[in-house]
């Protein structure tokens, strides 16, 4: 399937590994199928944070990809992201991408851009070059509204106008900029898909009127995010509140109480080994595991959400 649907959710998926930190490319397969065949799933995102991208190489990414597009291969479109610090890095990284099996690319901020900003034209270019090289549906990663590499509202405008842009990955973490960037895209280009990725709060930024979610925490609860999303484009406010319900003790367990950092990652692998969706939770340095404590507090969670020790074959 080369079709990406985004009125579903699309998980950023994490990646397994053996004890000795290699990709492990089975138990990837096996993961990418059970996800893929989750109701819902409209396509499936490699290397994004959730899939610790920055522990990954470059060609290890490619080799990610490949892997789960072969696994899912008729079943579900696979997405990855493009993380570089230039145009050149970027066309290589993205025909890498094309080449595995990517039939779309999230395009992340170059991070150079985090410690010196950028020119409007810098990522009009960026975007520009990278489409024209490839040919394939970009979407575009918005970071959070504090960040130096968060794209102003009138340049999402713009980036909305561009051929090869065909979504938005909102991740703005601050909803008066949220609710302005929606507008904003939706006057420019109302085809263009716009998608929640508030893992942290799911229900507070799906009634802004998105299209779906593009979340890492659809590796652990694709089933209860999109039970939510259709609670929420159906109007069911009650339903959507019990669901969210269920969502917060485990979101609450993995995210903390701010945005995500980091050591989320290792979290939520623990989570998806406790609920049998991973055999392993390993995560690769300097990303490290939870302490026991954290561990019981993501036991209780899943507790709670009814998918502890549930088994994902």
């Amino acid at each position: 399937m080369n079709t990406i649907n985004y009125n579903g959710i699309i998980p950023a998926i994490a990646v397994p590994f053996t004890r000795d930190f290699s990709v492990d490319e089975p138990e990837l397969r096996r993961f990418a199928q059970w996800l893929a065949a989750q109701p819902g799933v409209g396509a499936l995102m490699t290397n994004g944070h959730t899939g610790e991208v920055f522990s990954l190489t470059p060609r290890e990414r490619a080799e990610v990809t490949r892997i789960t597009a072969s696994a899912v291969a008729g079943q579900c479109a696979v997405i990855s992201s493009i993380v570089c610090e230039g145009i050149k890095d970027a066309i290589e990284q993205a025909q890498w991408a094309k080449d595995a099996g990517a039939v779309g690319l999230d395009i992340m901020p170059p991070h150079h851009w985090l410690r010196f900003g950028f020119l409007p034209e810098h990522c009009l270019d960026y975007f520009n070059a990278i489409g024209e090289a490839v040919n394939l549906p970009l979407i575009v990663h918005i970071y959070p509204a504090w960040t130096r590499g968060s794209y102003p509202t009138a340049l999402l405008a713009q980036l909305a106008k561009l051929p090869h842009v065909a979504a938005f990955k909102m991740g703005e973490r601050e909803m008066n900029k949220y609710a302005r960037d929606i507008a904003a895209i939706r006057a420019a280009d109302p085809g263009k898909a716009l998608l929640t990725c508030h893992d942290e709060y799911l229900l507070a930024s799906m009634v802004q009127g998105i299209d779906g979610a593009l979340v890492g925490f659809a590796s652990l609860v694709p089933g209860l995010i999109y039970d939510l999303l259709k609670a929420v484009k159906a109007g069911d406010l009650n339903e959507a509140m019990r669901i969210q319900a269920l969502i917060t003790p485990l979101k609450d367990a993995v995210y903390g109480a701010g945005e995500p950092t980091g050591e989320a990652h290792g979290r939520m692998k623990a989570a998806m080994a406790l609920a049998g969706i991973l055999r392993d939770g390993t995560v690769r340095p300097p990303t490290q595991a939870p302490s026991a404590a954290e561990v019981e507090t993501i036991r209780r969670a899943l507790a709670h959400a009814g998918l502890l020790k549930r088994a994902a074959a």
